[in-house]
């Protein structure tokens, strides 16, 4: 499980929470689904349980995780979260649109060209 990479400037806990929200944005983990725990998955990462904590934390002020006192983290409904993540991604969409048509651009020869990578 190669989460971590030490060449990568953010922190490990933002590189553990982005790992994580990736899988539970794609599905892989569902929702209600429980978490590694803080010391399982630290031990697994060779980092220090605290930063593992963190990471979690991250995801549940996000909106990715809920916890349950005593019995550890779970994934929260992930259908919401996608909606929000595609309003989100729609909005920076629309102001790139602006910003194109401001410089003259084509907007859609600017899409088709970053398909082409």
């Amino acid at each position: 499980m190669a989460i971590i990479d030490y060449r990568d400037a953010r922190p490990i806990y933002e590189q553990i929470a982005s790992y994580y929200k990736g899988l539970i944005l794609r599905g892989i983990l569902e929702e209600d689904e429980q978490m590694p725990s803080v010391r399982n998955l630290s031990m697994e990462l060779s980092t220090n349980p605290n930063t593992v904590q963190k990471a979690y934390t991250e995801l549940e002020r996000a909106g990715y995780l809920y916890a349950v006192k005593g019995r550890g983290n779970f994934v929260k409904n992930n259908g919401k979260l996608i909606e929000q993540r595609r309003k989100e991604l729609l909005s920076r969409m629309k102001a790139l649109r602006r910003e194109a048509e401001e410089l003259s651009l084509d907007a859609d020869q600017l899409w088709r060209d970053t398909t082409n990578d």
